[in-house]
């Protein structure tokens, strides 16, 4: 006969007062050290290894859930959707993200985090690049480019980042060289894009 009481998980956790004193002492901590500026926010001194780690995997998992059931477009791998692809992603990206063949900028070595060189690979599904490039991401110098640009050219840049590993210099300038329009006319139909009276438009990076 088994005469053992279940076990009472009351007994071996802490009391609420307990949790509460705790709780509070933490966040005055926490406070006195955002307070006191004791954190250096320079973009010239990296993050203490720990808050980097929480850092990148908050942005990962808040891209994945996000992102969750976005699908390319069935015309995705149009050569006309990459060609238009490529002209923005050499006007609106390269300087950050650089290119086959480009040297890196003097914005792309003052970024904390750096900015991914697209070119050497990438790491994310086409439903969660075109999640960051429509909403930009927090604390980065990534910015929200569906605020001035449609769903459909944000997918053409989706379609061309995703071919740029496989370019050569070459080829990468002979693709931004084939995109059918410049910038400055492909966003002349978006929304707050107006144009300058004298036929002069606004330049938008």
């Amino acid at each position: 006969m088994n005469d053992r009481k279940p076990l009472d998980l009351r007994r071996h956790l802490p009391s609420w007062p307990f949790v509460g004193a705790a709780a509070l002492l933490i966040g005055g901590v926490a406070g006195a050290v955002i307070y006191s500026g004791l954190y250096n926010i320079g973009a010239d001194a990296p993050h203490t290894r720990p808050v980097y780690w929480m850092i990148e995997n908050l942005r990962d998992r808040s891209i994945a859930v996000r992102a969750r059931g976005i699908t390319p477009p069935a015309n995705f791998n149009d050569p006309k959707r990459i060609a238009t692809g490529a002209g923005l992603y050499a006007e609106m990206c390269s300087g950050c993200h650089l290119a086959p063949g480009m040297e890196k900028t003097e914005i792309s070595q003052g970024l904390y985090p750096q900015a991914p060189e697209l070119g050497r690979g990438l790491a994310h599904t086409p439903g969660e690049e075109f999640w960051m490039i429509k909403h930009g991401i927090k604390m980065t110098a990534m910015p929200a480019w569906g605020r001035t640009h449609s769903d459909e050219l944000i997918w053409d840049m989706v379609a061309f980042v995703r071919k740029l590993p496989t370019l050569s210099p070459a080829q990468y300038q002979a693709a931004v060289k084939s995109a059918p329009e410049d910038h400055d006319a492909m966003m002349r139909d978006m929304p707050g894009m107006e144009m300058k009276s004298d036929g002069d438009s606004h330049h938008h990076e």
